[in-house]
């Protein structure tokens, strides 16, 4: 389906006015576009895996909208132009103009793929499935991923964290357990890396459907890499379907808080001297989850490693 898009040219100070404005009147998502780079205290704990590099902020942004082509189009730019005449006598509107034209979901919903492109950790390439493999790094083992609109690409820091450590744990007879998943790109790494098998839990149904395609781009049997909907803190049904004393790595890429509940519960599901690793986890809480293991008896702590802000922590069950 075809959409109309207006776009309204303004300041980047009047930004949260209009984006207010818009909400008031019944516009219910916008589009922001602006040169102004992302602060340190904004990109704290975000996972963010792709950044473009900005144009320098010449103070103007652009503040796009989305209106159905059979909805009451004029009645709405009515209610628009109203709200930023009442707008114009409290705050500099700049420009102030007003741009149309139509567009079809694909067009934003696929816009940031512009932005993925091929990339390595160490000896393993990962790159998108709709690029070639860059011919300086045809020796490297090729991980292909489409992450879709809900995961991520592997590009974000403690991604590549996990990544390196599953090159240290992962043999011909690992079977792993990756808890929140995503697009499976470090299932698929240890796959890869050799492992025998490995069982994926993710809170989101969307995760069932991009590890199977990206199992199919990666020429990964189905049998070799089950992946459950649901929650194995707390969830007794995930919990018995994963197995009991059963893994020899763990791996989970997710918030400090929440592994900080989940080394509560998963050392039952790991064999004696097997590997848990963990990352997701900013500088900042490093030591609230160091303090969880070292309270938990079942751990003993690893190895501890860093890429930027973030962290990554390793421990053996006893």
């Amino acid at each position: 389906m075809k959409w109309k898009k207006f776009t309204l040219t303004t300041t980047t100070e009047a930004v949260d006015l209009v984006s207010s404005m818009f909400d008031e009147i019944g516009i219910e998502g916008i589009e922001i576009e602006d040169n102004i780079p992302l602060t340190e205290a904004e990109t704290k704990g975000m996972f963010i895996d792709i950044l473009p590099e900005l144009p320098p902020d010449e103070g103007v942004a652009k503040v796009s909208f989305y209106l159905e082509p059979d909805s009451d189009i004029d009645g709405m730019l009515k209610r628009v132009k109203e709200g930023l005449l009442e707008l114009s006598m409290f705050t500099d509107l700049g420009e102030c103009t007003i741009s149309s034209g139509e567009t079809e979901d694909k067009d934003w919903i696929n816009n940031w793929k512009q932005y993925f492109k091929p990339f390595t950790v160490d000896d393993i390439l990962i790159k998108p499935t709709w690029e070639e493999i860059p011919e300086e790094h045809k020796d490297k083992l090729l991980i292909e991923i489409d992450p879709g609109t809900a995961f991520g690409t592997g590009q974000h820091e403690t991604t590549q964290l996990c990544i390196r450590q599953l090159q240290k744990y992962i043999t011909p007879e690992t079977t792993l357990l990756d808890v929140g998943t995503g697009s499976g790109i470090l299932g698929i790494t240890a796959l890869k890396l050799g492992a025998k098998e490995v069982f994926g839990t993710d809170l989101d149904e969307n995760a069932i459907i991009a590890v199977k395609e990206n199992m199919e781009a990666n020429d990964i049997p189905m049998d070799r890499f089950l992946v459950l909907q649901g929650n194995i803190i707390d969830d007794r049904a995930v919990q018995e379907k994963a197995g009991y004393e059963k893994y020899d790595v763990v791996v989970a890429n997710i918030l400090a808080d929440i592994i900080i509940l989940l080394q509560q519960e998963i050392s039952v599901h790991m064999k004696k001297d097997a590997i848990f690793i963990t990352s997701g986890i900013i500088n900042m809480k490093e030591e609230s989850v160091k303090k969880a293991f070292e309270e938990n008896e079942a751990f003993e702590l690893v190895e501890t490693t860093y890429q930027g802000e973030w962290v990554s922590i390793t421990v053996r069950k006893k």
